[in-house]
């Protein structure tokens, strides 16, 4: 197979883009993990939760989509028809979201409820905005934003730190602001006209997808539950001052996730083009060979935290174990890495019912384990449970996805899956008279 020099290429420019936002956000967390309390920190760290939900459910419900019917689209008309049906989605979205974040924060105990659901709603709409703008191969145009992003957000957050009155929602109200900031640069640098329509057309087009976007709406929300669970079941039952220590090594390997979303925005247009000219091979082989960089990218990188990890001195951390914490962390990170790709296949081809089928049974698993290792032993181990589970929507994963390619290249050949042999399992067949 030919190396894909030109995804290299887009990669590295999509990557500096990312890494701008990555290193902002990482340098908060560490300035904020030094001057908040442990419940304090918690609760930003539960916010940031709240933002990753937000990022997964617009992901789910209009950015995957979108990047991928754009894709597909042969004309500029088709391409802009779906532009402001996905868009106005993520906005509804988006709005729910702020309104949910400000909620959970007010019944956490923390008077910046609102700042807090500025920050996830705003954020939330620029994720949706800045893969639209990926689809359109507007690369240099996202990084030009990220830089606004991220200029605007170092001076906003020096500002309400340095103001240091209620530090916490200062520092909401500015991350709201900084992304209110990236998605303007978007919009001027484009020369395009926001266009948000709940016109029945556009109504009508969302509904006409919602079939399958339904799939992908129950697969966000089990993928929350398996991914989230361990810092909403710690902050509920031990409080956010037990999950302080978590969050605060955890925040070390977010540039992972930054990377990561780098490789779907940067992947998924392409291997959707060369699946509707039906190249199985070239999306297959991609796959795999995006999967090993990113899982040795994943294990190099924890493996260099964990000499880090002992020179982090802080009242939030709370005499934790952060070497013990840091090895569950990487047995969390190094399957989410490994199991992008093949989630990307099986939502180009559309199965978001069996993603869905994939993150149920790892919600389950996660859910299930993390609960009995709060019950009897320390919250870092809770981190082990989290670990199983990403571990099985892992070995899931590939198992479908090469399933389903075997399945294409072969069609005279048809396999059942596991998921159709349980569905013939429990479907009763009257005897034939």
């Amino acid at each position: 197979m030919k190396f894909p020099g030109h995804l290299v290429r887009r990669l590295v420019l999509m990557i500096g883009g990312e890494a701008m936002q990555s290193g902002f956000h990482f340098a908060l967390n560490l300035m904020l993990l030094h001057m908040l309390s442990a419940q304090g920190y918690g609760l930003f760290a539960i916010a940031m939760v709240m933002g990753g939900v937000g990022l997964s459910y617009i992901r789910s419900l209009t950015a995957v989509p979108a990047s991928i019917w754009m894709g597909k689209s042969t004309n500029s008309a088709g391409v802009d028809a779906h532009d402001v049906a996905f868009g106005s989605a993520a906005l509804v979205v988006a709005l729910l979201m702020a309104v949910g974040t400000g909620i959970l924060m007010h019944l956490l105990g923390d008077p910046s409820g609102l700042a807090a659901g500025c920050f996830v709603g705003a954020w939330s709409l620029r994720s949706h905005m800045r893969t639209a703008f990926f689809a359109r191969r507007q690369q240099v145009t996202v990084s030009i934003s990220d830089a606004a992003f991220t200029v605007a957000g170092t001076l906003l957050a020096g500002l309400a730190v340095w103001m240091g009155k209620d530090v916490l929602q200062s520092v909401f109200y500015a991350l709201a602001a900084a992304n209110v900031i990236g998605i303007a640069m978007l919009v001027r640098l484009a020369r395009r006209t926001l266009r948000v329509s709940f016109r029945m057309p556009t109504r009508r087009r969302y509904v006409k997808l919602w079939r399958q976007l339904c799939w992908s709406a129950f697969s966000a929300t089990t993928t929350n539950i398996q991914g989230q669970c361990l810092a909403l079941l710690v902050a509920g039952i031990a409080g956010p001052a037990a999950y302080a220590p978590l969050a605060a090594v955890l925040v070390l390997f977010a540039p992972l996730r930054i990377i990561s979303l780098a490789f779907v925005n940067m992947t998924q247009p392409e291997l959707a083009k060369l699946m509707s000219r039906n190249e199985t091979r070239r999306v297959w082989a991609q796959a795999k060979m995006w999967s090993l960089v990113m899982g040795a990218g994943g294990l190099v990188y924890g493996c260099a935290i964990l000499f880090l990890l002992p020179m982090i001195r802080s009242q939030a951390l709370q005499d934790a174990s952060v070497g013990f914490i840091g090895l569950f962390v990487i047995a969390n990170f190094v399957p989410i890495m490994l199991y992008i790709m093949p989630r990307i296949v099986l939502e180009i081809l559309g199965d978001f019912r069996i993603v869905a089928f994939i993150t149920t049974g790892g919600a389950i698993v996660g859910l299930a384990l993390i609960a009995i290792l709060l019950a009897i032993a320390s919250p870092p181990w809770a981190l082990l449970g989290s670990a199983v589970s990403e571990t099985f929507v892992l070995a899931l994963s590939w198992y479908f996805a090469h399933h389903r390619i075997w399945n294409i290249e072969h069609p005279d050949k048809q396999r059942n899956s596991l998921l159709g042999s349980w569905r013939r399992a429990v479907t009763f067949a009257p005897a034939k008279r």
